[in-house]
């Protein structure tokens, strides 16, 4: 019986050493290396891990008779950044009658409600920044990330909780790819937000605590299971963080706008002055060009035949994000930031995968990611149209090692004044 094709694979017994020293990279490098896209590797212990990588990779991977998400996330990731329960870790019919719930909040009047309440906090947040000499830009869109994300959710957030609340939901993003402090601050902030929702799920449920019912808080609290049960407060909370966590991090692409804007001045105009698609294009090439997610895995469902290599069930696969996004067989100069590529981009999902790939309704596709372009777009907007400032010197380098990583210095402004 044929055993397929040789899988390329690495020498050693644990590569997760390297995994931290090299970060996003650490995929691209071995495919690179082995001149393929798939290479077998050992990481946690030892497990043996299949990496793939590209279009027909995300194809395979994101086929759900093919791959399963129960039990494919680390512990360790789940006490963080996920949380136990949710919806990235379910298969079959519940993950699609989970999915559909959060599609559900994704339609286009919600979409511009969110907008317009992103908008209100940028010109409140920079009212006060005109007071200031100078900012950090990173932590500042946090904070207007975590009041847009409770404003639209339905969570009600007092003023002397935002710096808490938005450090939590900050820790938990910083902790994924992390170990050490960064591991533990993410669990320790994971577990302080999670009780801070339960308590509310626990108010909206007994009646305590008003909310409207299109709000996603009101919709999450009473979402029934497929056997008409409720949602526990415990899986509620993490699905409303699955929702509130997110758009925090979505910060981390507007940096990197910013940035983009600063490094490549001719596009702050085109931005400025766009009528049309222009701010799109460019917020997709932020997506594109920027690291945001390094990789996600899937375990496989059943043995997988994949291009002659011969993948076994149970095997932890990982589909390289980045490197996809960078690969030069699907991208042109895929290392210039050239925003205007995204004009004759056919939509495909699975070539442009900042926030992984596959179909949004029964796949596991970010269901936010029209949210992020939506919110990016305002953010990006606002700092071109309404906002003047100047970027002193400073470190706007970033480490592609750290998982998650932002600019050095968090994008110093100073002199900022309102237009």
């Amino acid at each position: 019986m044929s055993t397929g094709k040789h899988i390329p694979t690495e020498k050693g017994m644990d590569h997760s050493l390297a995994l931290l020293r090299e970060g996003f990279r650490f995929v691209p490098n071995r495919l690179q290396r082995f001149d393929t896209d798939i290479f077998e590797t050992r990481m946690m212990g030892g497990k043996k891990v299949v990496c793939i990588s590209g279009k027909e990779a995300a194809e395979l991977f994101y086929d759900n008779e093919l791959f399963k998400r129960q039990g494919a996330a680390p512990k360790r990731i789940k006490e963080s950044l996920f949380g136990v329960g949710g919806v990235q870790g379910m298969d079959g019919e519940a993950h699609r009658h989970r999915k559909h719930m959060f599609m559900e909040l994704m339609t286009r009047e919600s979409l511009k409600k969110i907008a317009a309440i992103c908008r209100e906090k940028w010109k409140q947040q920079a009212t006060e920044w005109a007071t200031k000499d100078s900012i950090e830009l990173f932590p500042e869109v946090e904070k207007i990330m975590c009041r847009t994300a409770c404003e639209w959710v339905g969570v009600p957030l007092w003023a002397k909780d935002l710096e808490v609340r938005t450090k939590d939901l900050s820790a938990m993003i910083d902790a994924f790819g992390a170990t050490g402090p960064r591991h533990w601050k993410g669990r320790v902030a994971r577990n302080r937000a999670e009780k801070w929702i339960r308590d509310i799920v626990e108010r909206v449920r007994s009646g305590e605590l008003h909310v409207e019912e299109t709000k996603p808080l009101s919709i999450i609290a009473w979402h029934q299971d497929l056997d008409g049960n409720l949602l526990d407060k415990q899986t509620a909370a993490v699905e409303i963080l699955n929702l509130l966590r997110p758009i925090v991090a979505i910060a981390r692409f507007v940096t990197f706008g910013a940035l983009a804007l600063y490094d490549f001045p001719a596009t702050k105009e085109k931005v400025r002055e766009d009528d049309g698609n222009y701010t799109k294009w460019f917020v997709q090439e932020v997506r594109r060009y920027y690291p945001f997610g390094p990789f996600t895995g899937a375990l496989a469902a059943k043995d997988i035949d994949w291009q002659g290599h011969q993948i076994k069930k149970d095997t932890l696969v990982i589909l390289d994000i980045y490197g996809t996004n960078h690969k030069p067989e699907l991208w042109s100069e895929p290392n210039r930031f050239k925003p205007e590529r995204f004009e004759e981009w056919n939509g495909s999902p699975f070539d442009f995968i900042p926030q992984g790939g596959g179909d949004y309704d029964k796949g596991h596709r970010c269901a936010g990611e029209w949210l992020t372009v939506e919110l990016m777009q305002t953010s990006l907007s606002f700092l071109t149209q309404e906002l003047s400032y100047e970027v002193p010197p400073q470190d706007l380098s970033y480490s592609m090692a750290r998982i998650p990583t932002h600019p050095s210095s968090n994008f110093i402004m100073k002199n900022i004044t309102l237009q």
